[in-house]
């Protein structure tokens, strides 16, 4: 098992009060991994403060606007690169085969593709596939790191660290197409009613579609962004 894997699934998962708990074990995992630079655990170690300190109800509201309201901020990382694309379910149905082959299924209602269920799988996987994978998603989380670092998000530290972690530096072109895409204003909510209003992606069992390795799928993600794609997000 991958505990720091594991830790920032945990904290990017949604806040509740036994989370809030956590957080001090959470902070030992994370301080003690010298994968790590000192100044990304020092900046875990402010946001494992922030979120065992403050308010619960003033943390989820953070947490929605952010990642919920937000679809340059999305958590669902097919999101980035495959919109309401047809090659989105594919992907979807591929990742949910992965996770079945590994005897991994997600007790959630988000998409297979949400950040903090990925990770989760993960932290169980050998380390080379933890590297592989998250290597091929290094310019989604760089650039996820750069738009929570306008907002003077403690997140930022999260996605800093699946960097590290990755071993590898963001191919900074793909980054730059990441980073020319607009961001939406959480606060908008009449805008982002509209934009929302999409169809469905579908994913489920497919006997044609084989079980492929994680890196093989998140290497998709090297595809150009589609500036025009919307988003799906799973009701909680």
């Amino acid at each position: 098992m991958d505990r720091t894997v594991k830790a920032l699934s945990l904290i990017l998962s949604y806040p509740t009060r036994a989370l809030q708990a956590a957080m001090p074990e959470i902070g030992g995992v994370l301080a003690a991994d010298s994968r790590l630079t000192a100044a990304t655990r020092r900046a875990l170690r402010l946001l494992i403060e922030n979120l065992a300190n403050r308010d619960i109800y003033d943390l989820e509201e953070e947490f929605v606007l952010l990642f919920d309201r937000s679809r340059s901020l999305s958590l669902n990382l097919f999101e980035h690169v495959h919109g309401e694309s047809r090659d989105r379910g594919g992907a979807m149905v591929s990742l949910v085969e992965t996770y079945r082959a590994g005897g991994f299924e997600p007790v959630t209602a988000e998409l297979p593709d949400h950040l903090p269920v990925l990770l989760e799988f993960l932290a169980t996987q050998p380390a080379s596939e933890v590297r592989e994978t998250l290597a091929n998603a290094a310019h989604i989380f760089d650039a996820l790191s750069t738009r929570l670092e306008r907002r003077e998000s403690p997140y930022s530290a999260v996605f800093t660290a699946l960097l590290q972690l990755s071993g590898v530096r963001a191919d900074s072109e793909a980054v730059a197409e990441l980073l020319e895409q607009p961001e939406d204003d959480p606060g908008d909510l009449a805008a982002l009613d509209t934009v929302w209003e999409e169809s469905q992606v579908t994913f489920g069992p497919d006997p044609n579609a084989g079980c492929p390795q994680v890196h093989e799928m998140l290497s998709r993600m090297e595809l150009p962004i589609n500036s025009n794609s919307a988003r799906h997000v799973a009701a909680k």
